[in-house]
């Protein structure tokens, strides 16, 4: 793509998901788009109990290329009303001729016309440019997250038969087979709450907001979600006291990314969450998964060092920075 010479900003619409898709692929490769994603996760937060504020725009061409799209939102489960997220992203081939500087403070003037108090964006450690651009405009940075890859060539399973087991008592099973076993509201609700347990300590930049039980499911309907890549450890009650997650990448078949890997605070350290992902990734393996990608805060030591035994190599950081601040 050839930088322009002139631009104009807009509205974003559902008409444009195609193509917003591909300019955030381009923007961000290491996490590619589709347009069934984005409609799906438009659609979870415009439909949202919370009421989330969803802006987004897009800068094009005079003949109606995509060069750059900027986004105001609020997400669930970090939720607080004067809390916002902010990106902005631009083409690659169309950077450096003020694309991002205008979509920029478009954001920033919405923002201050709703009183944000609190805004986080990000860029990657790799990303100078984009780091600069972010600190000149009032951002700190709060947290670093890894993306973590495993190429499966690199993975014997076999290797890690008697060194990742459960403990007495507890059974991995799929969700799939467990909603097979109890029906799927009963499954549903089981996997619910372990899952509500086990999130209560990631880290994050604020504290989780609670999660209602129909917005959980909507997770369930995402067009990446896998049944059979979601592994539980289940209690002898039918209690989930652990879970590792495993979910489709719509662009890439043979690639597969963790969603939450955890356990509740009564089973913690007994060798739950090693033995569930190892149970994923001989599902990845069955799958013919050439990598599975998962996230990790560089706070996280502990999920850090399990990933580190089975093989998952950090790429380039992605840091989370903030401007403001809302229990300031």
């Amino acid at each position: 793509m050839t930088a322009p010479q002139s631009f104009a900003l807009r509205p974003a619409t559902d008409a444009d998901l195609g193509a917003l898709a591909d300019l955030l692929t381009a923007v961000n490769p290491r996490h590619p788009q589709t347009a069934e994603s984005l409609a799906h996760d438009l659609h979870s937060l415009r439909s949202h109990p919370l009421g989330l504020h969803v802006a987004q725009w897009v800068a094009h061409t005079p003949d109606g290329a995509l060069l750059g799209a900027a986004s105001a939102l609020q997400f669930g489960g970090m939720y607080h009303p004067d809390r916002y997220h902010a990106e902005v992203g631009v083409h690659p081939g169309a950077r450096g001729q003020g694309v991002g500087a205008a979509l920029a403070a478009h954001v920033t003037t919405h923002l201050e016309a709703r009183g944000a108090r609190e805004v986080l964006a990000g860029a990657y450690e790799d990303e100078p440019r984009s780091l600069h651009f972010l600190t000149a405009r009032g951002f700190r940075e709060v947290m670093r997250f890894f993306d973590n890859v495993l190429d499966m060539a690199d993975f014997d399973a076999d290797a890690w038969a008697d060194r990742a087991t459960l403990p007495a008592g507890l059974r991995a099973v799929t969700l799939a087979d467990l909603s097979a076993e109890l029906g799927e509201e009963a499954a549903h609700r089981a996997f619910y709450a372990g899952w509500l347990a086990a999130r209560e300590d990631v880290p994050r930049t604020a504290p989780a907001t609670p999660v209602a039980y129909e917005d959980f499911l909507t997770r369930l309907d995402r067009p990446e979600h896998l049944p059979r890549g979601t592994l539980l450890a289940v209690t002898p009650a039918g209690e989930v006291a652990a879970l590792s997650e495993l979910h489709r990448d719509l662009h890439d078949p043979r690639r597969l990314n963790t969603g939450l890997t955890g356990t509740t605070r009564a089973w913690r350290r007994q060798g739950l969450a090693l033995a569930l992902k190892v149970a994923a990734l001989r599902v990845a393996r069955d799958l013919g998964a050439r990598e599975v990608w998962t996230g990790n805060a560089t706070t996280n030591a502990p999920m850090l060092a399990l990933n580190d035994r089975l093989g998952f190599r950090p790429r380039v950081a992605w840091v989370e920075m903030q401007r403001g601040q809302v229990d300031a």
